[in-house]
């Protein structure tokens, strides 16, 4: 264990700290729980198994519209650069989760849209996410699981 002066001890025990950490964790159990997850196409299965998709991707699947959603947009909800962005759907696209077609609303865009595969991701993501929460609540009661929730939800919306 580290040895923390406790004068620099709000370093690593302010909210910001706990909410990253908090957040590292549970994104690393859902992705845990989708790599071995039956409905997750085998590739991709296996890339979440060797740790070769990261939180990252995750942005893709939170962000992703089902009926399709422009680069610049995902970014913005992301809170991720364009160019991020960009990279993170090449990358997305070359795996099979994802595939980038003119907008039909504007034929200079283009939109990202879920393959069959990445619906399957997708699908798999919604379980995960309810496992992972469900163990949250176990973890540290229902009552604290509900406050922390709120809290959140009002810190974000505000």
């Amino acid at each position: 264990m580290q040895n923390i002066d406790v004068h620099d001890a709000w370093r690593t025990a302010h909210l910001g700290r706990l909410l990253g950490d908090a957040l590292r964790r549970f994104d690393a159990r859902v992705l845990a729980l989708m790599a071995h997850d039956v409905q997750v196409p085998l590739a991709l299965s296996n890339l979440a198994a060797r740790a070769q998709v990261s939180a990252a991707h995750v942005h893709i699947t939170r962000h992703l519209d089902v009926a399709g959603t422009r680069p610049g947009v995902l970014a913005e909800r992301a809170g991720m650069s364009k160019q991020a962005m960009g990279d993170l759907i090449a990358q997305c696209e070359a795996w099979g989760l994802v595939t980038r077609a003119t907008d039909p609303h504007d034929a200079r865009a283009r939109v990202v849209r879920f393959t069959p595969d990445g619906l399957a991701w997708q699908q798999a993501f919604r379980g995960a996410l309810a496992q992972a929460e469900a163990e949250f609540r176990e973890a540290v009661g229902a009552e604290v699981a509900t406050v922390v929730s709120l809290g959140l939800e009002a810190y974000a919306g505000s």
